[in-house]
């Protein structure tokens, strides 16, 4: 058997592990996205929490099957309840995903966050290329917390995040997974040129890439929540071409996504293993 066919096999034991075990997800993410990523993990078959306040924090995330970081919109208190679960994550061994929105010479306060939570080992770190490349240490012109580079362009600059996390996920197009565990760099090719068009889809992504590692391997559980995505993605686009409208499909296929669809839809490819472009 390949060792693609492997790991596809294991993202489909990943998907009815997930059905299974209806993980508890907690989510400190950014007020647009709250709603719709506790709404897509719904979907998927996790149990979202967002549970966000320093006073509530650790408590928590000690109970919690994995944990979500989206620095999204921070405020001061949420940004104490961001570290305060890290940590606890980081010495409970919860895993947990890091979503660096935003990063860079602009946001400064935030970026300096971000900072101080990879000294507690996220388990993967999610994001779009420019934000992925801005933490990677790159001086980079964003707009806003949109990407203006292409994910393409920087999974080979991403390598040196791995002293931080066991895998590296980049949005865009296509979507890179970096594994520190597999040496090895995956592309997933799918989704839908509408899905940036909808709110908190990249936000969500993240908490949902929480949900699966709390039942598979970091590379695993990055690898399966992308691949959700992109097939729901494409599927949601054959039903509905306008931006409302898809936005519903894609949500109904978040839900309806089985091993029959993963094995007929799934479009990855292995790049490399040294990171040479």
């Amino acid at each position: 058997m390949s060792q693609k066919q492997q790991l596809i096999d294991q993202v489909i034991e990943a998907w009815h592990s997930l059905q299974k075990q209806s993980p508890l997800v907690q989510c400190i993410t950014n007020s647009v996205a709250s709603n719709y990523a506790a709404n897509i993990l719904l979907a998927a078959g996790a149990s979202p929490a967002m549970i966000d306040n320093p006073f509530e924090a650790e408590d928590f995330t000690k109970i919690s099957s994995a944990l979500s970081i989206n620095v999204g919109t921070p405020t001061t208190e949420q940004t104490q309840a961001m570290l305060i679960s890290a940590q606890t994550a980081h010495q409970h061994e919860v895993p947990w995903i890091l979503d660096p929105v935003g990063y860079g010479a602009i946001l400064k306060w935030r970026s300096k966050t971000v900072d101080q939570l990879l000294k507690f080992n996220p388990t993967i770190i999610r994001g779009n290329a420019s934000e992925i490349s801005a933490l990677a240490g790159n001086q980079i012109q964003s707009k806003g917390v949109d990407s203006t580079l292409n994910s393409q362009d920087v999974y080979v600059q991403a390598k040196s995040l791995l002293n931080h996390a066991k895998c590296i996920a980049i949005s865009g197009k296509s979507d890179y997974i970096i594994s520190k565990e597999l040496d090895l760099v995956i592309r997933v090719n799918g989704g839908c040129h509408l899905q940036p068009k909808i709110t908190a889809t990249g936000c969500a992504l993240g908490a949902l890439t929480a949900a699966y590692s709390a039942v598979s391997a970091s590379t695993i559980a990055a690898l399966a929540s992308h691949i959700h995505f992109a097939i729901a993605g494409k599927l949601a686009y054959e039903h509905a071409q306008t931006v409302g409208s898809f936005n519903i499909a894609f949500l109904d296929y978040v839900h309806m996504l089985d091993d029959n669809l993963i094995r007929q839809y799934v479009d990855v490819e292995l790049v490399s293993c040294d990171y040479e472009s």
